[in-house]
């Protein structure tokens, strides 16, 4: 009898190939025509297949839990609208088709954040904190369904890193619409980082990221209606005591998720804590150089809730106490007015809720952006 349960459990499981190696899933979840998620062995997975990892234990659980925060929430909660639930011991990894993988190369190469020179066809709009160390970011963001081109970027993302010289640490957390490199206009979670090999990755695309939760991935599709926002909230945080960088989503009404994390072996600039800390939108217009919309496709000109908006943005300080992040200097990033815009919030409260330090920024693109 044990022998027919065995051999039935193999003809339920696939063997998917990752960096040249061969791991069998032991259950597939498949969300649309073009995406499956494999249940992977944690200890198999492909992001402990990075050089830098190779007498790296998995951390199973961050060494203090993220403390909760009020935070702003929208009727369209987007977490784990999938539904993926993998068996104990295994975690969620995108199937990765060899076009995704080559096409993730390409735009880890042109990821832009704001240690790096100006890139052309990018422009930004958010704030950013210099000086620390900081030892985490977290807030709530809106997410809207946008018109952006094959060849255009529109993403919104926490961010933080340090920058020495030539070289950079960085690590950003978001949403994304890229038809580039997902195939479709659906708003994507991502997860980027850029490490001491000077080589950047997306998701679990290449290796690198630990995923950890068996049900929240660390890339996923999210259908939102055409003017009904959708709501993350993530947060950033280095262990106290590994030194890892971890990744958890911030839940409503149920305890905090921790996805996963970047090992601290990964950075040579993040040993303690980064010198930058930030949030905000970012686009990247087409070759003919038409710039999608960023944020909801407003301008932040009208109500809190009519334009894209970032709330409850909270850092970790040296001493890994929580504070809101107009508590440090801040800069104001926008570089192009004529097609994008910023508003810094003014108050605590709106409609009884709690907003914390927030911003609202966005705007609608176009073909007069500049370069």
């Amino acid at each position: 009898m044990a022998l027919i349960v065995n051999l039935l459990s193999l003809l339920f499981s696939t063997f998917i190939v990752h960096s040249n190696q061969i791991t069998m899933s032991l259950r597939s979840f498949k969300i649309s025509e073009n995406i499956t998620y494999d249940c992977i062995d944690i200890y198999k997975q492909p992001g402990l297949n990075h050089h830098f990892l190779k007498t790296h234990k998995i951390q199973m659980k961050p060494s203090v839990s993220r403390p909760e925060f009020k935070m702003q929430t929208g009727k369209n909660e987007t977490s784990n609208k999938n539904k993926i639930g993998c068996p104990n011991g295994t975690v969620p990894i995108l199937r990765n088709t060899k076009k995704f993988v080559t096409n993730s190369q390409i735009f880890a190469e042109s990821h832009f954040h704001p240690l790096s020179a100006d890139s052309p066809g990018t422009h930004i709009a958010g704030v950013r904190s210099n000086g620390g160390p900081f030892r985490g970011v977290q807030a709530s963001l809106s997410a809207n369904a946008l018109n952006v081109g094959n060849d255009q970027i529109s993403y919104s993302q926490i961010y933080i890193g340090s920058g020495s010289g030539n070289q950079v640490s960085y690590i950003s957390v978001g949403w994304m619409i890229n038809p580039g490199l997902f195939g479709d206009q659906r708003v994507w979670t991502f997860g980027f980082w850029k490490g001491k090999d000077g080589k950047g990755c997306y998701n679990t695309a290449c290796s690198g990221f630990v995923q950890v939760s068996k049900k929240i991935p660390i890339v996923e599709p999210n259908v939102l209606k055409p003017g009904v926002p959708g709501w993350f909230h993530l947060s950033i945080h280095q262990d106290r005591n590994t030194g890892n960088w971890w990744i958890t989503q911030i839940m409503k009404d149920a305890p905090n998720e921790d996805i996963g994390y970047w090992p601290k072996e990964l950075f040579n600039l993040l040993d303690n804590g980064a010198n930058m800390v930030g949030a905000g939108g970012v686009v990247q217009a087409s070759r003919s150089g038409s710039s999608p919309p960023m944020g909801n496709g407003q301008f932040p000109n009208g109500g809190r809730l009519d334009s894209g908006i970032f709330t409850n943005i909270e850092v970790l300080n040296s001493n890994y106490e929580q504070r809101k992040m107009n508590s440090f200097p801040i800069d104001n990033l926008v570089d192009s007015e004529k097609c994008y815009g910023l508003r810094i919030g003014t108050v605590k409260r709106f409609y009884r809720t709690h907003l914390g330090f927030f911003f609202n920024y966005g705007g609608p693109g176009g073909n007069s952006c500049g370069v």
